[in-house]
């Protein structure tokens, strides 16, 4: 049954289906409210087997804390995970102003699961705009504080970043991946390895939500699918389900310094060996493609 609802809500999201018949509060427009001055954004974050990552993404917060925004980082974790709780240990003693550290637990099934954080962490929010990304995703060079000027007066439901900054696909004994390996520790990178991107639409790392329509709909919400708790790390179908339900593909904005570590190796996924090896070189092919 799982597979058949998988595949329908798959098509359903292409436009197959009107999203009215999951989703029939999205609150309209004008109805939004266009909030002004220091605006509150919550950035929502997963992270399983993946601390050598989320590490640089805290880091990010503490070299460039904002200035004009107020941000609650909310990351979602398994205590099991014993590497990524440490780490979450450490950055909670780095007092940084404008930044509210938010760690929330969860059992490994639930976390497996990605729209079930999303979700709860929609539906509990106070902040004016959410950001739902992944935990090898940086916010440098006055990325929130300009995300703050751009989103003044804003009543859009979903937008993204124009324009995003990438590695090409790092293998697991890069120096940058084993340097976050290590004790927990501020780090920082070396931005010439980096090259531009310029996404289509607002993907997974790259949804940036109005904090009312958060409120009112939650993350898939209604379709029991995406609330349900798995087993081994289930792929991120969701992401596209969101957009469908907030009837936008996302609205591009300008806003600097989104930096992301791309890698071969899918450590949160579980499996035999031969099930890695494929993965690793279907996200190779995946690469060379599009080139």
């Amino acid at each position: 049954m799982s597979r058949l609802l998988l595949w329908f809500f798959r098509l359903a999201a292409k436009g197959w289906v009107p999203p009215t018949w999951f989703e029939p509060n999205l609150p309209p427009k004008a109805q939004r409210t266009a909030r002004t001055g220091r605006l509150t954004v919550e950035v929502v974050s997963h992270c399983w087997n993946y601390s050598h990552f989320l590490a640089y993404q805290l880091s990010s917060l503490v070299h460039f804390p904002p200035q004009s925004v107020n941000v609650v980082m909310t990351v979602f974790y398994c205590p099991e995970d014993e590497q990524t709780r440490a780490l979450l240990d450490f950055f909670e003693t780095q007092a940084v102003p404008g930044v509210t550290w938010n760690w929330w637990p969860l059992s490994r099934q639930e976390l497996f699961r990605r729209g079930i954080g999303r979700n709860r962490a929609a539906l509990a929010t106070q902040a004016d705009w959410m950001w739902f990304t992944d935990c090898d995703l940086m916010f440098r060079d006055d990325c929130l504080d300009q995300l703050g000027e751009a989103l003044q007066g804003r009543r859009d439901a979903l937008l993204f970043p124009r324009e995003e900054r990438v590695t090409e696909l790092l293998a697991e004994d890069n120096p940058m991946l084993s340097a976050g390996a290590g004790e927990p520790r501020v780090l920082d990178i070396d931005t010439s390895v980096f090259t531009s991107k310029f996404p289509s639409r607002a993907t997974g790392p790259l949804q940036i939500a109005h904090g009312d329509v958060c409120r009112a709909v939650g993350y898939c919400r209604n379709i029991s699918l995406y609330q349900q708790p798995v087993d081994s790390f289930a792929k991120c179908h969701e992401d596209r389900a969101f957009r469908w339900l907030l009837q936008s593909q996302g609205e591009p904005i300008d806003v600097p310094g989104v930096y992301r570590i791309r890698h071969v190796a899918k450590g949160r996924y579980s499996g035999s060996e031969a099930n890695t090896r494929l993965r690793t070189l279907v996200r190779r092919f995946q690469e060379w493609r599009n080139r």
